[in-house]
């Protein structure tokens, strides 16, 4: 999952700017999207508007490990509230994370919830300063479906982005990395076409045992037993393409 995270400084900005904007339709609220990897909760990464001294201190301490708001989510599929005082999972031991919240004026928040088919979580959680005498369930109840949506949204951005990323970085390793020789896999392709030594031999403009040349070199780079098998194992590799000059 370290790559969902691995975007530019610039992409990061950007899609912070795009949720404080989309947040700001629902009122004057705190938010943390937070995406964490159900099977290591240390593979955590936070985009928020909460202070950023209060970020880097949960960041530093691994406080999702322990947060009490994050492993009720680990349990749920619906949309919760939370405060200091009511305890949101009976089952779960006191925890000294609101104390130190309370520095920061996060006290109350509600917390929606996603679980993806990547064993991600992806929370939103929504928080109001307490200084600011406004029941948060009252202003989120008539935008709950929508919120729930945004959450759904923002995370397939996000998800979609880490595939195209982890796509673009699987095809530039496997050009980096191709022992074949841009010959090589100009036989290999004709080959794969169906084409005979001699065919291959008259479109390439060189003699037939050049061609036997370069399959015993394609045969033996490969590891493989011969031309088929090396056909078969670079169009599983999807590297079987027509040569482009």
């Amino acid at each position: 999952m370290s790559t969902l995270f691995s975007a530019s400084h610039d992409e990061k900005k950007a899609f912070k700017n795009h949720l404080d904007k989309e947040i700001a339709e629902f009122g004057d609220f705190k938010y943390a999207y937070m995406i964490l990897n159900k099977k290591d909760l240390m593979e955590t990464v936070i985009t928020s508007s909460y202070p950023s001294q209060w970020v880097d201190i949960y960041k530093e301490r691994n406080y999702q490990c322990i947060d009490p708001v994050v492993l009720c989510a680990l349990q749920r599929v619906s949309p919760f509230p939370w405060d200091e005082s009511t305890p949101i999972n009976p089952s779960l031991k006191p925890s000294d994370i609101f104390s130190h919240a309370k520095n920061y004026n996060i006290t109350t928040g509600y917390t929606f919830v996603l679980h993806d088919h990547d064993h991600n979580l992806a929370m939103l959680t929504l928080t109001i300063n307490d200084n600011k005498s406004i029941d948060i369930e009252d202003q989120i109840h008539p935008n709950k479906a929508r919120l729930q949506m945004l959450l759904a949204n923002v995370h397939e951005r996000i998800t979609t982005r880490h595939r195209e990323t982890a796509r673009n970085n699987r095809d530039n390793s496997s050009v980096e990395k191709d022992p074949l020789t841009t010959r090589e896999n100009e036989v290999l392709y004709w080959a794969s076409m169906g084409k005979t030594y001699q065919e291959i031999a008259i479109i390439l403009n060189v003699k037939i045992r050049t061609i036997k040349f370069h399959i015993g070199n394609i045969v033996k780079k490969m590891g493989v037993t011969n031309a088929r098998h090396a056909i078969r194992l670079r169009a599983e590799w999807q590297l079987v393409k027509p040569i482009t000059r």
